[in-house]
């Protein structure tokens, strides 16, 4: 299993500047935003699905560092009402998976989007309850006439190109918890798959250990990230909290660096669990920190990451 980052934390340098600052940490892989919610600034897009040269550039840079590129990242809401942002954030999604064939890369991340409550819809409708009857109903309608018919078209393209997308669990889309990411892929085909992200699942009430025992073979990427429930505020809130993320004393949650969260002892737990099920993948960690730098926030975080990650498999042990 290897080690790596989300670029997109320091978006304001150019990425050999970036590697050459985070080099001391021994990182072994990168992931890069190619659009929408993460921007671009690492992955040109366009640049790089027009140019061969470029890309051979970008991979010659990455394998002079010793490192791999785990993924592709374009986070954006490909099933939003408004049909402008919805396209753009299709076409963003659409030529990631191209740029991913191309040079070699198997995995695109992204979200699930999330549509309107009907045709009607200006904003996106996240459906957190079965009453009153409306909800319900909304939700059919977003399954059966928006995620299902765009999935599919969508996973069959990704299939055809060689890539599989995978989705970060996350509240405000459709695919926020274990339930509905194996829905989707039941509906739409096997070649979408998780990003798992603990921090998201964690102030959800969930138990990260235990989705990814539920979820096996459909984990295709994991975000190193950590979160944090403030008891004290969420018994009197719940944890459905919408105070910006700077807001750390009275918010029922926050983001946190590996380790600041929860203990090295369960992201060793979670590393173990990530290897029965068969992944040896990257564990890319995801600053989100607001309590820390993005340096160090990224330190802390290969240092708790470090000591949980187990480089070799033992296939068997024979006593003399």
């Amino acid at each position: 299993m290897k080690l790596g980052f989300l670029t997109a934390m320091y978006s304001n340098m150019p990425l050999q500047k970036v590697l050459e600052m985070t080099r001391p940490l021994g990182l072994e892989a990168v992931e890069l935003g190619t659009g929408n919610f993460p921007g671009d600034p690492h992955a040109p897009l366009q640049d790089l699905l027009k140019s061969k040269p470029k890309r051979d550039e970008l991979l010659a840079l990455l394998k002079g560092e010793g490192m791999i590129l785990s993924a592709l990242s374009c986070h954006g809401n490909c099933l939003h009402p408004d049909v402008k942002y919805a396209q753009k954030c299709q076409q963003v999604q659409t030529d990631t998976i191209k740029l991913a064939e191309m040079m070699g890369v198997k995995t695109v991340i992204d979200f699930s989007g999330c549509p309107g409550s009907d045709e009607s819809a200006k904003r996106p409708s996240w459906v957190t309850c079965p009453w009153p009857p409306d909800y319900l109903e909304a939700l059919e309608w977003q399954w059966e006439k928006k995620v299902i018919p765009y999935w599919t078209k969508q996973a069959k393209f990704a299939k055809e190109h060689g890539v599989q997308v995978a989705f970060e669990l996350h509240p405000g889309f459709v695919v926020y918890n274990t339930e509905t990411m194996l829905k989707l892929r039941k509906a739409c085909g096997n070649n979408l798959g998780a990003n798992l992200d603990p921090s998201h699942l964690f102030w959800q009430g969930m138990d990260p250990i235990d989705v990814v025992r539920a979820l096996g073979k459909a984990i295709f990427h994991v975000h190193a990230k950590d979160s944090l429930v403030y008891e004290q505020n969420s018994r009197i809130n719940g944890v459905l909290d919408t105070k910006h993320y700077g807001d750390e004393i009275n918010r029922s949650w926050i983001f946190r660096t590996c380790g600041y969260g929860h203990s090295i002892e369960w992201w060793k737990d979670f590393v173990s669990t990530l290897r029965m099920v068969g992944y040896d993948h990257v564990l890319s960690i995801e600053h989100e920190d607001s309590l820390m730098s993005n340096n160090e926030g990224l330190r802390k975080a290969v240092e708790c990451l470090k000591q949980a990650i187990i480089s070799e498999k033992v296939t068997a042990i024979t006593w003399a």
